[in-house]
């Protein structure tokens, strides 16, 4: 497969449908076991995300994508430092549910749209920034989803791509290792309901391209400029890169 590959999945078209019906089953529990799992560090990747990407929200004509962006906490991050409205879009309706219940409870007024991020309905060059928080991992095929994001970015446009990674055979590796792949199922199990989906959660990671192997694919898909910053001991990365 070219992304994600789901235990016993075996087309793209399975993977898609069987990653959308598992985000649709844990939405109502998802911010709960993303902090507690995380404990908490989500909040700071996030923020340091928004802060590498500033200088673009700060743009008064600077349009922003969020794209799989669940139930919206990057998307309001985001927003909060924008000039204008940043939208998000996931192709999970749940998760979108949750997304713009969050929303009206900050007051604020993000664009949601429903769509997969492999066929997106924008026209080519239209926007100034995209992120990508923890959802990237979940594509069908990761190459296809560079390419559309690179063909709706402007040129010099930045795409954002936070991602979980892998630490390396190091003592804090191994020790993650152990975490991500006998507690978290556990924890993650009894917060969301869903045993499944955090059995699935230490696989994707494990099977998800390294910070420089996406790095590279970025620069082949052709963007420039490509840099990646590995936080948290290398358990998580994020990926920068120009049109």
């Amino acid at each position: 497969m070219k992304g994600t590959a789901p235990a016993g999945v075996t087309s793209e078209q399975e993977a898609s449908r069987w990653v959308r019906a598992m985000f649709g089953r844990i939405a109502p529990r998802y911010d709960l076991a993303n902090h507690v799992l995380s404990l908490n560090l989500d909040r700071m990747w996030r923020a340091q995300t928004v802060r590498r990407v500033r200088h673009i929200l700060e743009r008064p004509d600077a349009r922003t994508l969020d794209l799989c962006c669940g139930t919206g906490d990057l998307l309001l991050a985001l927003d909060a430092q924008s000039a204008r409205p940043a939208m998000g879009s996931d192709f999970c309706h749940p998760m979108l549910t949750a997304a713009q219940q969050k929303i009206s409870r900050h007051g604020r007024s993000c664009p949601l749209f429903e769509a997969d991020a492999l066929r997106l309905p924008i026209a080519d060059g239209a926007l100034d920034l995209i992120t990508v928080a923890f959802g990237f991992r979940n594509l069908a095929d990761y190459e296809s989803g560079l390419r559309e994001i690179h063909r709706i970015l402007k040129p010099s446009g930045v795409a954002a791509i936070l991602e979980f990674s892998q630490p390396g055979n190091t003592a804090f590796g191994k020790l993650y290792g152990f975490y991500s792949r006998k507690v978290l199922p556990l924890i993650g199990a009894a917060l969301s309901g869903s045993r499944e989906a955090y059995a699935y959660l230490p696989e994707s990671i494990e099977k998800f391209p390294s910070a420089e192997d996406l790095a590279a694919r970025m620069r082949a898909t052709g963007f420039r400029s490509v840099e990646f910053l590995r936080m948290t001991g290398g358990t998580v990365a994020l990926h920068l890169g120009t049109k």
